[in-house]
């Protein structure tokens, strides 16, 4: 495969286009008004897979309730899934914490500052990592999401149909700035989103694309729903939630019987809770 070499115009022009987009379009959030790694890694964290809007009260919430690695560390899980309540996939905020032990135990409660020791936390992988050393700690590094995906595809590959991350890794590498890629990628994400709104999703030209499957009747659903139930009740039996959630019995059975095999949630003989 062949790897596109830009020339230093392209890399200016590109630049310039990218920089006057942000300029126009730049987008508010909170964990963009904070240099504390702790509160970027729970941002970073709770983007995953879900939508910027969305994160935005959760992450308020949840850095008010625990301000610090060491306060997540030391809280009972029941109340790290109760305010991560309605941003789904559960397990990420047991992740979360499990790696605020980690912080606390083996760096002093302070977020390690290189990508390997990064991705030694659970729930931390190459993505997070290198963003976390972007936007945290203003170091440069390689990464790619699905907005950054979207401006390269639209911009250097508008003909062709499938892209592989491959293709586009090592333009993300001619073009970054060094000197402050914590905002050179803000402002790809920000001109991503952008393209997103203005054209049919160019990232859907790679090959990394995945169609998300249906909420409504998932298993993600009736997990959700188990813990949303478990955090209004606190403790309940199995009849009692086979009860009170319209889905199928056999499915919330094994739903059940897969958090608390996860750590998600506890069993006491017929009774469960968080």
């Amino acid at each position: 495969m062949r790897i596109m070499k830009l020339t230093a115009r392209q890399i200016k022009n590109f630049r310039r286009k990218v920089d006057a987009a942000y300029k126009k379009q730049r987008r508010v959030f909170p964990w963009r008004q904070t240099k504390d790694p702790y509160h970027i890694l729970v941002s970073e964290i709770m983007l995953q897979q879900t939508q910027a809007d969305r994160v935005v009260s959760k992450y308020l919430e949840f850095v008010k309730k625990f301000p610090t690695a060491k306060s997540l560390a030391v809280s009972p899980l029941a109340d790290v899934l109760r305010v991560w309540q309605g941003l789904g996939y559960n397990r990420r905020a047991k992740m979360l914490q499990n790696a605020a032990r980690l912080i606390v135990e083996v760096y002093q409660g302070q977020v390690p500052d290189s990508i390997e020791a990064l991705q030694k936390l659970p729930g931390v992988g190459p993505y997070t990592a290198r963003a976390v050393m972007a936007f945290a700690y203003d170091r440069p590094s390689v990464f790619i999401e699905t907005n950054i995906r979207t401006v390269f595809i639209h911009e250097f590959f508008r003909h062709q149909k499938k892209v592989a991350d491959s293709q586009l890794l090592p333009l993300i590498a001619q073009t970054l700035k060094a000197n402050r890629p914590g905002e050179w990628y803000l402002a790809l994400m920000d001109y991503g989103a952008v393209l997103k709104r203005l054209y049919k999703n160019p990232s859907r030209r790679s090959t990394q694309y995945v169609r998300q499957s249906k909420f409504n009747g998932s298993t993600r659903q009736i997990r959700g729903a188990i813990i949303r139930e478990l955090s209004a009740h606190h403790r309940l039996t199995a009849r009692q939630l086979f009860s009170s959630l319209s889905f199928d019995t056999l499915r919330v059975q094994a739903a059940l019987a897969d958090l608390v095999a996860e750590g998600l949630i506890r069993r006491q003989k017929k009774v469960y809770f968080l």
